[in-house]
């Protein structure tokens, strides 16, 4: 069981988040009447340092400070996969958000379908990326759920039974009421908390983990009596795993619906390229964790079976003092409350904006599209936590592994779509749909593994990608040559694949 002081720490962090919450009307509060761009973009007036929190704080999420250094405490070396993931993401992000911000802020586009809406003229491809990006997005939301139960559970802090079912429930509720509120602007305020106290708590972690086991070098050296020593080295049959899985994951997060929302809400595009630069700080903090991870093993620490995320929960509860174990788990916590929330309004918005308003009521006022945007926000959110305990933590685990798989195939329409509109969009459904069941077959055939067995140790999304892009652009041809009449692109963007530079907008204070 927790102590009483590591207990009143951890609440002590979440009380200061609720607190946070409540003052998020305001954060850059606006004189508009009600509408989506405000409720879901919080009126497109972030500075960099805004920008910076809530982009840093919605990527980092408490299940990848929870999961990679559960990986490296079972697998070692390769979930350092991670690490060049994350660092490859910043100069895509430099290029890409710039790009896709400033082409949203000078149309309106709240959603990366709106984009393609506008950039192919066809309903039917925006469609398939709202809801490419819906699903992918749901069990993503499910494993913040999990990863707040895992860090709590091994603290102590989460009570078994209906307890700790109505403690998830009450943390939920509380984001839930700031989140129908306020909109993106409440976990704005929150990722501020959330960034002094993860880095504030790591950082004093790391430091005392080296003090008692005796510096890096004995914790490599005891994690490599406990784990195997090749184990903290990449094989060679490892590499191509290793490099594609950093490469197909880099792509594939750009493409999820809750960075684009927090991309979108910057105030210019340069905040946005002044943001990319300032990431790679983010990362610096996952290596941390991964490298918590090996010295878990280092301390003997042994997590239960299929339960590897809880090792550095373990380490911290066996290891710290209570304030600062309590400040952890409240960091971590907090941690995943910032991205479930963004989350949640990034689907809720894209099925009001591609879904609600395209198909079902077209005449939607923007008040009205706001309450249907909360109430689905709110649905969202309701829907993750019945997942959670309804059923196994594998599933969840396994959805994700797939939705990481089926969001990089709209990196073609998307991605793609903002350097050239030759694409027939007819061609990029086709290419969508391939990819879709490649990838799919791929991680179901290996045991819902990413990674395909035998010579060929390679992403499967990647794979999947690949044949998108072939079918995309071999369908294009076959198009064109046909005559097929393509779709009005009202974007105003180059066709080929030029770069065209145009005025910043918008202020660039904090």
């Amino acid at each position: 069981m927790a102590d009483s002081a590591m207990t009143a720490t951890f609440l002590a962090v979440i009380g200061g988040a609720s607190l946070l919450a409540v003052t998020a009307r305001r954060l850059r509060p606006s004189d508009r009447l009600p509408s989506l761009e405000g409720w879901a973009l919080a009126d497109r007036s972030l500075g960099p340092v805004w920008t910076w929190l809530l982009l840093g704080g919605t990527i980092f999420t408490a299940y990848t400070f929870t999961a990679v250094p559960g990986l490296a405490y079972g697998n070692g070396a390769a979930a350092f996969f991670a690490v060049p993931y994350t660092v490859i993401v910043c100069p895509i992000a430099f290029v890409l958000l710039s790009r896709l911000g400033e082409v949203a802020r000078r149309h309106d586009y709240i959603t990366a379908a709106d984009f393609v809406r506008g950039r192919y003229g066809s309903p039917a491809l925006a469609l398939v990326v709202a809801l490419t990006g819906i699903l992918a997005t749901m069990p993503y939301l499910a494993l913040q759920l999990l990863g707040i139960r895992a860090v709590l559970t091994a603290g102590g802090v989460y009570p078994r039974g209906a307890s700790g079912d109505l403690v998830m429930v009450a943390l939920f509720t509380g984001l839930a009421v700031a989140t129908y509120r306020h909109g993106l602007r409440a976990p704005t305020v929150i990722s501020a908390l959330k960034a002094v106290a993860v880095f504030v708590s790591l950082t004093a972690v790391t430091w005392l983990v080296l003090e008692r086991l005796g510096g890096p070098g004995a914790v490599f050296d005891g994690a490599a009596e406990r784990l195997g020593g090749p184990a903290l080295l990449l094989s060679p049959e490892q590499q191509p795993a290793y490099a594609t899985l950093a490469l197909g994951s880099a792509l594939a997060l750009l493409m999820y619906p809750h960075v684009l929302t927090a991309a979108f809400a910057a105030d210019s595009p340069h905040t946005l390229r002044k943001v990319a630069v300032a990431l790679p700080a983010w990362t610096g903090l996952l290596a941390l964790f991964g490298f918590l991870g090996i010295a878990a093993l280092a301390a003997g620490v042994r997590a239960p079976e299929g339960g590897a995320e809880t090792a550095v929960p373990m380490l911290v509860d066996r290891l710290m003092p209570g304030p600062l174990a309590g400040l952890v788990f409240g960091a971590i916590t907090v941690g995943a409350l910032v991205p479930a929330a963004v989350m949640s309004i990034a689907a809720a918005t894209s099925f009001v904006r591609n879904v609600y308003v395209e198909y079902v009521h077209p005449t939607a006022t923007p008040k009205r599209q706001v309450r249907i945007a909360k109430a689905v926000s709110l649905t969202a959110k309701v829907g993750a936590v019945a997942f959670v305990f309804g059923l196994r933590d594998q599933d969840a685990v396994n959805l994700q592994l797939l939705g990481g798989v089926w969001i990089l195939q709209i990196f073609p329409a998307v991605a793609v779509g903002l350097f050239t509109g030759r694409l027939h969009p007819r061609a990029l459904l086709a290419g969508w749909g391939v990819g879709m069941l490649a990838g799919t077959f791929l991680v179901v055939h290996e045991g819902f593994s990413s990674i395909g067995a035998g010579p060929f140790q390679i992403y499967a999304g990647l794979v999947a990608l690949l044949l998108n892009l072939t079918v995309a652009l071999a369908g294009t041809a076959a198009l064109e040559r046909l005559g097929v009449p393509r779709g009005a692109d009202l974007t105003d963007l180059p066709s080929r694949l030029t770069v065209r530079r145009r005025p910043e907008t918008g202020a660039n204070n904090p």
